[in-house]
Formats: C-alpha cells, structure tokens, sequence
C-alpha cells in the first residue's frame, strides 16, 4: 500500500483527501459504500455490515449499518470541503458467500446490505454512479480521493474498476 492509505476496517468509515487512498479489505455479504466529491477531492469509505440495527445487539456503532454511516460519512466529508450535493455513490459488495447454506427463496444477506444501502443513498439525494454487487465472491476495494477511481479486486478476476 502506498503511503497515505487508510485502511477501513469491518463496521468502519474513513474519509481522505487529495492524494489519500481509502481501502477496504475482504468483503463478503458487507457493502463498501463508497463516496467521492470531485471538486473538493474528497472521497469516503463506510464497511458496513448489517442492513438495520434491528439485526444486531450491539447498535452503538454507526459505521455497522447503511442509515447511521452514510449521514455521519457526508458530515466528516463535510468537513474537509465536500458539498453534499456533489457527491456521487458507488456500492461494492453484497456478496452470497454462504449461498449453498441459504434456503431456497430466502433473501441473502448481501442482497439485503445492498438494498438497504441504495434506499439510504436514494434517501439523502445521492446517486449511485456504479456498482460490482451480488455474485459468489469476496472483493477488495482501493478508492483514489483524487478523481474518486475504485478499483475492485477478486481473486478469480484481478483488479477492474468499478
């Protein structure tokens, strides 16, 4: 990793700026919202784990779930310059990892991080410039603050931008 890269670890989010480099490792079922202002170079990073706090014991955390990371995402972007009505979204993740494990019909729980996810974008006005969600596979994401480039990488795949 090049210097000025921040890791977002699981139920975590970051921002950067500039030359900063945000990156997220290992996501299975978890979503990387990702957001990105390119006026003021201003890119966030939300590992989100769960689609509703309803689905965990432990709530404290906002980074944990869509509708408490993304306002508290757009504030810290906030903060270093971003306008909220210049951002654009882009989702990674979502993944069926344990599909075989799954009853027939039930809905996954990636697809569930994914659609929550989207409803809290579409929420706060933000909207999704592109996606690498669904599938079988675990993904890492490297997100530039620079010009908001996310590049998606797969073990079976390489690294593709997203």
């Amino acid at each position: 990793m090049k210097p000025g890269t921040i890791v977002v670890k699981v139920a975590d989010l970051q921002v950067a700026q500039g030359d900063g480099e945000l990156v997220t490792l290992g996501l299975g079922s978890c979503v990387a919202i990702c957001l990105h202002d390119p006026v003021a170079k201003v890119a966030g990073m939300a590992h989100v784990l769960l689609p509703s706090k309803s689905l965990s014991r432990a709530t404290e955390n906002p980074a944990k779930f869509p509708q408490s990371a993304v306002p508290l995402l757009i504030e810290k972007m906030a903060a270093l310059g971003a306008e909220p009505k210049r951002i654009t979204a882009k989702l990674v993740g979502g993944a069926a990892m344990f599909g075989n494990l799954t009853p027939s019909g039930a809905v996954q729980m990636g697809e569930r991080n994914v659609v929550a996810s989207r409803q809290v974008l579409q929420d706060h006005g933000l909207s999704v410039a592109a996606e690498a969600t669904g599938g079988t596979v675990g993904r890492s994401v490297r997100m530039q603050a620079s010009d908001g480039a996310v590049m998606v990488r797969t073990l079976r795949s390489g690294e593709a931008p997203v």
